[in-house]
């Protein structure tokens, strides 16, 4: 496809001024001190162009931020041409084979196509030899990338784990959160603030901010919860693991985790994690109290990963079996460790449970079935399947899968299907959209080392779509980052309260300790559990 010589370019309908990408080396509109543009006559190269992170041929949200790329093809320069059915084409030179795409065209462009598609030329111009060296050759086309633009907008903010993947050396972990239509990132609490402490995981509500829980360690201030109410923030004198809000706000399941970590000599990956005990328990918010139920917290039992049904009258978890007696050793089986899927009812009106039910049997599968994830309108739940233990993040053969839970309710069967857009990599932590139409999830697939960020949409049929890596603002950011990126969450609104009011929380002595069911997973007499756990990804 070729560029019509009568189309007006960025630079005419702003003034004429020539904006510079923010590296400061590639400009992101047509100017002087360029080459001329490509025009109809240069010759077509019969392949799509190669491009890092790789973005072509994908389902892409109409309020993400612009898609920067590197062309990785050779080239003295690069000229890359955005257009759609309406709105002006953006247009960008990469001197540098980096192409920073203008925020304000870019958002334009996408809303004026939103269920349409985005087209994206890519042409290159190569550095001449022989007798025309120190020439530079005509400019060349590649195919054309067709990308779809969704008509459903994913969730504008999304909140995350920082940590560096070490074991040995403590370092900086936090949670963050980026604002999707930009790249703009906010502290909500890292472990500068209370001591380099542990910032653990966190659980929002109905993808709302104004009701979260976040889990800290620390040796000098123990290992507690931090309630989220509004603006305000409040200190729970007790130790949380997983952690799943029931739909209503009234309460939160989670578990509590004795975990161990361990080490390989000889794999790529050389940590290892399992539980040695756990339960299941619920903070009420109402009582400001934690209970359990024998259903959910069986003695012969490890149960882990909450989550709710949509209209909370379920609660799903996985659950393994626990076959030996010291809870203080390794056992000779733990590469034998397997959960399956289950899940109890509950009714809110009379605090009271079900009967457990399994879904997913490790038994048939030979797989261990963990963090299961259910979509807003119920029909699908997406989890994570590996081939033992409960933490997928280190193993190499966790894939996610997803379950119609629509068909098993009417056959009774419930098939686990592999999806196709996993790698040899380990996938985990994902969640769903709001609206359901989008998953976000971490995968090592770029380095089998540090876990990154990806986005992929979900059709009405259950169809999962090419994952989009987290766009960052230098399309180079991920070689050199040093950060591995977990337990996304999407959510519709900023976090508003502060850090400061998160980190005063973590430090008020005064927090009053919560009387927990009697397990090897229990906290300390005092409320507060050892430190002498691993940090984990």
């Amino acid at each position: 496809m070729s560029i019509s010589s009568n189309k007006k370019t960025i630079s005419q309908w702003t003034g004429g001024i020539l904006a510079v990408g923010v590296l400061g080396l590639c400009a992101v509109m047509y100017g002087t001190g360029h080459p001329a543009k490509p025009d109809a006559s240069c010759p077509a190269v019969d392949r799509l162009p190669t491009i890092r992170p790789d973005y072509a041929n994908i389902v892409l949200p109409p309020n993400i931020a612009p898609l920067n790329f590197v062309v990785e093809e050779e080239a003295e320069n690069c000229f890359v041409r955005l257009h759609a059915d309406q709105g002006e084409p953006v247009e960008v030179f990469g001197a540098d084979r980096r192409i920073s795409i203008p925020p304000g065209p870019w958002r334009r462009l996408l809303a004026a196509n939103q269920g349409g598609t985005l087209n994206v030329d890519v042409f290159v111009r190569t550095r001449a030899s022989g007798e025309t060296a120190g020439q530079t050759d005509q400019w060349k086309q590649f195919q054309t990338i067709v990308n779809t633009i969704a008509a459903e907008p994913i969730d504008d903010y999304l909140v995350y784990r920082r940590i560096h993947p070490g074991h040995a050396t403590w370092r900086k972990v936090g949670v963050y959160q980026r604002d999707l239509r930009s790249f703009h990132e906010k502290t909500i609490l890292d472990s500068d603030q209370f001591r380099e402490g542990c910032v653990n995981c966190h659980a929002f509500c109905n993808h709302r901010t104004d009701k979260m829980l976040l889990g800290i360690r620390s040796a000098q201030y123990g290992s507690s919860a931090i309630l989220v109410n509004g603006s305000s923030a409040q200190q729970i004198g007790t130790k949380f693991g997983y952690t799943a809000w029931h739909p209503s706000g009234k309460l939160a399941a989670f578990s509590v985790n004795k975990v161990q970590q361990i080490f390989h000599a000889g794999t790529n990956e050389v940590r290892d994690v399992f539980d040695s005990d756990s339960l299941m328990a619920y903070y009420r918010t109402d009582t400001q109290a934690v209970e359990t139920s024998p259903v959910l917290s069986k003695k012969d039992r490890l149960e882990t990963y909450p989550t709710w049904s949509p209209d909370g009258k379920y609660l799903y978890f996985c659950s393994a079996p626990l076959t030996w007696d010291d809870k203080n050793a390794l056992p000779k089986d733990y590469d034998q460790i397997r959960y399956d899927l289950v899940r109890v009812a509950y009714d809110e009106a009379t605090d009271s449970w079900g009967e457990a039910e399994t879904l997913v049997a490790a038994q048939e599968t030979a797989k261990s079935a963990l963090l299961p994830r259910i979509s807003p309108d119920g029909r699908w739940l997406l989890l994570s399947m590996c081939d033992y233990g409960c933490f997928p993040v280190y193993r190499d053969s966790s894939d996610l899968y997803v379950i119609d839970l629509e068909a098993a309710q009417a056959t009774g069967q419930y098939e686990a299907r592999r999806l196709e857009i996993n790698s040899d990599a380990s996938e985990s932590w994902h969640s769903f959209s709001s609206n359901g139409r989008w998953i976000v999830f971490s995968s090592k697939r770029l380095s089998h080392v540090f876990t990154r960020t990806y986005l992929a949409y979900m059709d009405e049929e259950g169809r999962v779509h090419k994952p989009i890596l987290l766009p960052q603002e230098d399309p180079t950011h991920y070689d050199a980052c040093l950060w591995t990126f977990s337990v996304p969450e999407l959510v519709t609104e900023p976090v508003r309260v502060s850090q400061r009011a998160l980190a005063k929380a973590v430090r008020d002595a005064g927090a009053g300790s919560v009387r927990m069911p009697v397990t090897m997973a229990t906290p300390r007499a005092d409320g507060r559990p050892a430190y002498a756990e691993p940090l984990r990804e």
